[in-house]
C-alpha cells in the first residue's frame, strides 16, 4: 500500500463537476482517506463541490473514517433513489430545451434532502477542517462567485449543481445562481494562490473528447453540455498558466505568491483515463452499476497515483 507522507506533504483538491460521474471523484477521495492523506483545501463545482462539503463534513464527525462514510452513504443513497432507464434519460435530455423547471408549481430537488442528511452545514461553517472554494455562476452576469467555507451552506452546494434547464435558480442574498461548472469547473487559480499546500490534484470527470458525431438531440444536448463544462476548466487552466507566466523574472524573488507558484505542482487524474466509453453514458445516470464501476474506477486510479508518487519519493 502506497503511503503519502502526511508529516512533509498536505494536498489541495480540485474538483471537476459533471453529475453522477462524480462517484469517480467518490473513489478517488475514498482512496486517498484510506491513506490518510491530508488536505489543506478543496475547491469545487457542482458534484465536486457536493464531494467537497461530504469529505469537509464527515472529517469533522470522524476523521478519514467520517469522510469515506459520508461518502459512501450519499453516493448508496443516490444509487437507491428511484432512476430512469436510460431510454427515458435520452427522451429527459432532448425535452429539456421545450421545457422549463418553473412550468411547474412545485420547486422539487431531491438534493436537497439528501445534503441535509449527510452534512451539518452549520457545524461546517463553524468549524471548517480546511478551506473550501465552492463556486456558483451569477445569472445576472455569468460571474463566477466562489464561496468559502464561513458561507457554505445547503442553498450554496444547490446553487453550485444548479442545472438550469433541471431546476430553478437558486437565490442566495438577494442574487441568483446556477451551476458553477458554468464559470468555473472547477476554481484553481484561487486555489493554487491561496492553499498552503505544494501538491495540487486536478480530478476531472467530463471526457473531453467524442469521437463519434452526435446526431440525436440527447446526444447534441450531452456534448454541447460536456464542451461548456470543459471550457470552463480550461479557462481555469489557462488563467493558472497565465499567473505563473508573469511571475518569471525578478518578480518571483519578490513575490510570495510567485514563490509558491515555482514549488507547486499540479496533478491531474481523468476519468476517461480509467473508464472506457464514459462519454456514451448519461450524467444524469444514477444506476448502482455505473456509480460502483466509476467508484472503483477512482479508487484504482488514486492508487496508482499513490505508488508513482511514493516511488518517486524513495527515489
Amino acid at each position: 500500500m502506497a503511503i503519502w507522507n502526511t508529516q512533509e506533504r498536505r494536498l489541495a483538491l480540485a474538483l471537476q463537476g459533471g453529475g453522477s460521474f462524480g462517484a469517480f471523484t467518490w473513489g478517488v477521495l475514498d482512496r486517498l482517506l484510506e491513506d490518510h492523506v491530508e488536505f489543506d483545501a478543496i475547491s469545487g463545482a457542482s458534484a465536486g463541490a457536493v464531494n467537497a462539503v461530504l469529505l469537509a463534513s464527515g472529517m469533522q464527525r470522524g476523521g478519514p473514517k467520517g469522510a469515506r462514510a459520508a461518502l459512501t452513504g450519499f453516493w448508496t443513497d443516490v444509487a437507491r433513489a428511484p432512476g430512469l432507464p436510460p431510454f427515458m434519460l435520452s427522451a429527459l435530455a432532448a425535452s429539456a430545451q421545450f421545457l422549463s423547471p418553473y412550468t411547474y408549481p412545485l420547486n422539487l430537488n431531491p438534493m436537497r434532502d439528501l445534503l441535509v442528511k449527510h452534512v451539518d452545514f452549520e457545524r461546517l461553517r463553524q468549524q471548517p477542517p480546511m478551506r473550501l472554494f465552492i463556486a456558483a455562476t451569477r445569472v445576472r452576469d455569468g460571474s463566477p462567485i466562489i464561496f468559502r467555507e464561513s458561507k457554505i451552506s445547503l442553498d450554496v452546494v444547490l446553487a453550485s449543481a444548479c442545472l438550469p434547464l433541471l431546476h430553478r435558480a437558486v437565490e442566495i442574498d438577494g442574487e441568483v445562481y446556477w451551476d458553477g461548472a458554468f464559470s468555473a469547473n472547477p476554481p484553481l487559480r484561487r486555489l493554487a494562490i491561496e492553499t498552503a499546500a505544494e501538491d495540487i490534484l486536478l480530478v476531472q470527470i467530463m471526457p473531453e473528447e467524442e469521437e463519434k458525431v452526435p446526431h440525436s438531440s440527447s446526444e447534441i444536448t450531452q456534448r454541447a453540455q460536456m464542451i461548456t463544462f470543459n471550457a470552463s476548466l480550461q479557462h481555469e487552466l489557462q488563467a493558472l498558466e497565465d499567473l505563473r507566466a508573469s511571475c518569471n523574472g525578478t518578480k518571483a524573488v519578490f513575490s510570495p505568491i510567485c514563490r509558491k507558484l515555482r514549488r507547486q505542482h499540479l496533478y491531474r487524474l481523468a476519468a476517461t483515463d480509467s473508464v472506457e466509453d464514459l462519454s456514451l453514458h448519461s450524467m444524469m445516470d444514477t444506476s448502482a452499476a455505473l456509480l460502483r464501476n466509476l467508484h472503483d474506477a477512482g479508487r484504482d486510479a488514486a492508487s496508482a497515483w499513490l505508488a508513482r508518487e511514493e516511488t518517486e519519493q524513495a527515489a
